[in-house]
């Protein structure tokens, strides 16, 4: 439990980032479910928060939002497989001071939201609402894929105190589908958080119903440091566990952490059907990490009782092919996977899940898009942020840096231990409203590309598409990403940021009204209308201002005001507008637009070389930095060091010629320096040995 104090403080923090944001442009509900639901997205609690406001006067009924189309929670491309639906109430208290709710409001709330869904079941209902009403889209998707739902998950998000909560346990049922509850109050997102990962713990306890206790054996030496065991899971109990903790339990698969669902294998398929009792001996099994188990040795031999951070790091089809039969009603019974279970210290967890994890996978190709998560990319963004000072803003001498999170919870980590005096001067140089996250970061980016729409369709999609783009780009040339490249980021950031004031101030918008999906095409609609003028947006000059001028705020109500009848009227064939946004056919009605610009804002714009210009100078001073560390981190290493590398190489005939000589220049070092071209040929030598078990590695290199 967290102090009082810790507690209290946080919440008024919470409460009066919301007030801020809400001068500025914005409801303060709107901003609430926001920010709350961006905790629980990033943490893997949802895939997705949708808002969709629908609160009649009477109150009483209410819906907030949902966690997207059922669709998307299948843990299988199968398209039989049974699928669930969550929704979204909120509970906001409009104060800093914390306030109790207690089991009886509770109730009352989770009710409100339970006659929301009985009442989007009933056509005359769903007739008496207008088409541009939030609570008729989704109450639309709902009697839509009301037939293959058999699971419902209701979501209650407070900024109040729960006096008992209940997390995870079965409500009930309604016509048949099952209904759990997952009540989200200030304490607990608190915990989130603090958390080291910024995940609640996950804690798989198989001594607790309806899991059993497993069996294994030690297949490693009792005294090692990281002890592996084998053993044979029940098919219920593994599909009990994905379904407590779906893709959490995948966040460091290389294969599976970036996709939306596993492919069913057909051979998985049939065989768990027709012959349930030979899965094991057809099945490759599945292989995993834990950070702490807990054992107990019976009668019967070594029993699991419990692991922590259990995470599967190849296996992912198998696992959700069980699962989806499970949700199917299949017998499982005579299933039983084969799993490979390695004990990860928590300090070398981050370096050594992602290794087991990559060779794992290693006998299938596995896509530059699918390492993403860990890409070097990340961390020279996160430098620069570290690094580079933006300028003073008109009035004020205080320069400020931008904070990129590359890590969940690290700007909250870098305040935790400081004084009152040097937390206010880490604020003044890093301002809150300055932090941005590597999803944050990948929609800011792609919404100025021809493929906007992919920032409608969530979070994790959105940054998986993004991902596959800058893999590839940065293989084919990494000083592209320079400090020119972070400048423009952070004005593309400035954009969004000002676009989501500004929607909210419109006359047409309402409470609820669709803001995340107005953003976004607002913004794709300026970036396709100076790609078809052939110009560029003058990103310098918005990054050396911190701001945007008149003519550029004027241009962003230009676009809102265009956009937002294509928005509000779908396609025939589309009815939920949330669900319209993310269709390319919507970002086609978009691109079709014809605006009459100010004036002001295009005689602002610059040409393609002018950029190309900025760029190529960026790139350049990019290059030398890159040379510069190469040579660092290879002297760093020391001339014994590279000594041994070059024994490993003749031992093990790998290298070639020019390798081997750049090499041996280090391992004479101090009477020879290796050049920075040298010392590139090396790191780039040991990134390639690193993937076929060379025991020697550079450190501090991308």
């Amino acid at each position: 439990m967290p102090k009082p104090n810790e507690l209290e403080q946080f919440a008024e923090e919470f409460f009066q980032d919301i007030v801020n944001e809400a001068e500025t442009g914005g409801w303060k509900e709107d901003i609430f479910f926001d920010k709350f639901t961006e905790y629980l997205v990033d943490a893997g609690e949802m895939n997705e928060a949708i808002r969709a406001s629908y609160q009649p006067a009477n109150g009483t009924l209410r819906v907030d939002g949902y966690c997207g189309d059922p669709l998307d929670s299948r843990a299988t491309a199968d398209p039989d497989e049974p699928l669930t639906l969550g929704l979204i109430i909120l509970d906001f208290h409009q104060g800093p001071d914390l306030q109790t709710l207690g089991a009886r409001d509770m109730n009352t709330i989770l009710n409100r939201l339970m006659r929301y869904l009985d009442s989007a079941l009933k056509p005359q209902w769903r007739k008496s609402l207008e088409v541009s009403d939030p609570g008729f889209g989704l109450a639309d998707l709902i009697h839509t894929r009301w037939n293959r739902i058999t699971k419902i998950r209701l979501y209650l998000l407070t900024n109040k105190v729960l006096s008992s909560r209940i997390d995870g346990k079965t409500a009930g049922s309604y016509q048949t589908r099952s209904i759990s509850y997952s009540v989200w109050d200030i304490n607990r997102l608190f915990a989130l958080s603090r958390a080291i990962n910024g995940q609640e713990p996950l804690r798989v306890d198989f001594a607790e119903k309806p899991l059993h206790p497993l069996r294994a054996l030690l297949a490693s030496a009792s005294n090692t440091k990281n002890p592996v065991y084998l053993a044979a899971v029940p098919g219920n109990d593994l599909a009990h566990i994905y379904d407590r903790w779906g893709a959490r339990l995948l966040e460091q698969n290389v294969r599976v952490f970036l996709q939306a669902r596993s492919n069913v294998n057909k051979g998985i398929k049939r065989t768990l059907e027709s012959e349930p009792e030979l899965f094991f001996s057809f099945n490759n099994g599945i292989t995993a990490t834990a950070e702490h188990i807990e054992t107990k040795m019976t009668g019967d031999g070594l029993n699991i009782l419990s692991l922590d951070n259990l995470q599967i790091v190849n296996g992912g089809q198998t696992t959700a092919s069980i699962y989806a039969a499970y949700r199917a009603g299949k017998d499982l019974s005579k299933v039983f996977v084969q799993m490979k279970l390695s004990i990860v210290n928590p300090e070398q967890a981050e370096d050594l899940v992602p290794r087991i994890s990559e060779y794992a996978n290693s006998q299938n190709k596995v896509s530059q898009a699918d390492l993403f998560a860990n890409h070097p990319f990340h961390t020279r963004i996160e430098s620069f942020s570290r690094r580079i000072l933006a300028p003073a803003q008109e009035g004020s001498f205080t320069q400020t840096k931008w904070f990129y999170e590359r890590a969940r919870g690290q700007y909250g980590d870098a305040q935790a231990y400081m004084s009152r005096a040097d937390k206010t001067k880490f604020l003044s140089e890093y301002p809150k409203s300055q932090k941005f996250a590597k999803t944050d970061l990948a929609k800011y980016a792609m919404v100025w590309t021809d493929k906007a729409y992919y920032v409608n369709r969530g979070a994790q999609k959105n940054f998986a598409e993004f991902a596959k783009d800058i893999a590839e780009q940065w293989t084919e040339d990494n000083t592209q990403f320079n400090e020119y490249y972070y400048k423009t980021l952070i004005a593309q950031k400035i954009i969004w940021d000002t676009t989501e004031k500004t929607i909210p101030q419109m006359e047409w918008y309402e409470a609820g009204g669709y803001r995340s999906q107005h953003v976004v095409l607002a913004i794709g609609l300026i970036a396709e209308a100076v790609r078809q003028v052939n110009r560029k947006v003058d990103y310098e000059r918005i990054w050396d201002a911190q701001t945007l001028d008149e003519p550029f705020k004027q241009a962003i109500r230009e676009a809102a005001d265009a956009v937002h009848p294509i928005l509000m009227h779908p396609a025939p064939g589309y009815r939920n507008i949330s669900e319209w946004a993310k269709q390319p056919r919507c970002w086609e009605a978009v691109k079709q637009l014809h605006v009459e610009w100010n004036k002001a804002w295009l005689d602002e714009l610059i040409s393609p070389r002018e950029e190309w210009r900025r760029n190529r100078h960026s790139s350049k001073e990019q290059r030398e930095t890159n040379g510069i560390e190469y040579t660092s981190s290879v002297v760093k290493m020391g001339a014994p060091f590279w000594k041994d590398v070059a024994q490993w190489l003749i031992d093990e005939n790998e290298g070639d010629v020019k390798e081997r000589g750049c090499v041996n220049v280090a391992a004479s070092m101090p009477s020879k320096i290796p050049s920075d071209k040298q010392s590139a040929v090396i790191v780039q030598l040991m990134k390639r040995l690193a993937k076929v078990g060379c025991p020697y590695r550079i450190k501090n290199i991308d």
